[in-house]
């Protein structure tokens, strides 16, 4: 298959010039090593995942980098984050040498590049393929497809069948990536809670609740919480607050970065199973959520997204900021419009008027109504 161009590729070409260090980090498989070869194709190449290579880079780096020269794309460098402070020494001496990094874990390897490389290097977040990226024909499938096929490039590029894919994804994660950072060896109540978290997608998540359910404490289950974050499983959805504060809900609200991966988790074996599934809602928000989610990312800007929630019940499922304001989007998997899909978004654009630049209703249908992209069916 043809490469398929990343929107985050403007951004990085935008302030390439100003930065000796490209640092991209994003979940395992979405393509950062594709992209990297594809934006500097004549840079020499290294993967920190080899044993060899890892070795070398720990035990003398001078010599590692040396062989490299420059550009260079050093792939998986969170298994040796060491590396960075070599690598600062380098681009102060010389501030045209150019090191392209990736990174699978956000969790000591962001710590560390902010610490050694702080003022060098610009950071880049690369997700799923959006639904823009892969296009109307790749996307003219009905939802429930879309919503079971996901966007990671094994899926969608490789042709591996989605229940092989995502099976095999979440087990290698499980095995490297969070016995790494637990340092457990029993990881069945890993497992119990991921899937359980799964079943919680796009709801405020109850700590005290999730932590008796799966056996463990709740400091546990916020430690796992931040572990699925800090892999790129997850990601919160914060309470938009203002001075009307107190009528506010203050719990954020988690969705998962691919619905591909959330249908596993549940046990979704087939699209047909989606069509009377009791979640189905949750999952096509959680698909529009990621999308808005992935949009500002390949901006090159944090999400910054949030949600309105009144205790007495009122919701606008996201607020984005725009221009200093905010665009209201509600989101309904409804295949029919329904006046009532706008009363929220008209509420709030009523009650905070001067804070409201917008707002798109995002449905499963086509007779009204306006779609995050050009579609046929979101």
């Amino acid at each position: 298959m043809d490469y398929i161009h990343r929107t985050l590729t403007a951004e990085i070409e935008r302030v390439l010039p100003f930065y000796p260090v490209i640092l991209i980090t994003g979940a395992r498989q979405v393509g950062k090593t594709t992209l990297c070869k594809y934006l500097f194709p004549d840079a020499s190449f290294v993967n920190l995942e080899e044993m060899g290579n890892r070795t070398l880079a720990k035990t003398d780096p001078n010599y590692f980098l040396d062989s490299l020269g420059s550009p260079a794309i050093i792939d998986e460098v969170q298994n040796v984050p060491e590396l960075l402070s070599n690598i600062q020494a380098r681009v102060d001496k010389d501030p045209t040498l150019k090191y392209i990094l990736t990174g699978s874990s956000n969790f000591s390897l962001m710590r560390h590049a902010c610490q050694s490389l702080a003022g060098r290097v610009a950071t880049f977040t690369l997700t799923p393929f959006t639904l823009e990226e892969l296009g109307e024909q790749r996307c003219d499938v009905n939802t429930d497809t879309l919503l079971w096929r996901g966007a990671y490039p094994g899926v969608i590029c490789n042709g591996i069948f989605e229940d092989v894919f995502y099976k095999n994804y979440y087990n290698t994660y499980i095995e490297r990536d969070v016995r790494d950072l637990l340092k457990v060896g029993n990881l069945d109540k890993f497992d119990i809670f991921c899937r359980l978290m799964a079943g919680r997608v796009g709801s405020e998540v109850n700590l005290s609740g999730l932590a008796t359910e799966v056996g463990v404490s709740s400091p546990t289950i916020s430690q796992w919480i931040s572990i699925l974050e800090a892999s790129y499983i997850i990601f919160p959805l914060r309470p938009y607050y203002a001075n009307i504060s107190k009528r506010l809900t203050k719990m954020p609200k988690l969705y998962f970065c691919d619905t591909g991966l959330i249908c596993y988790l549940l046990g979704i074996e087939t699209p047909e199973q989606l069509v009377t599934y009791p979640l189905r809602g949750a999952i096509f928000e959680n698909l529009a959520v990621a999308e808005l989610m992935k949009k500002r990312y390949n901006a090159g800007k944090d999400p910054n997204l949030s949600f309105y929630r009144e205790h007495s019940g009122k919701e606008v499922d996201v607020l984005y900021p725009e221009h200093g304001k905010l665009h209201l989007y509600e989101i309904k998997a409804g295949r029919t419009f329904q006046p009532s899909f706008l009363n929220n978004i008209k509420y709030l654009s009523q009650l905070i008027p001067n804070e409201i630049s917008g707002s798109t209703l995002v449905y499963d249908g086509e007779s009204i109504g306006q779609s995050i992209i050009n579609i046929r069916r979101l």
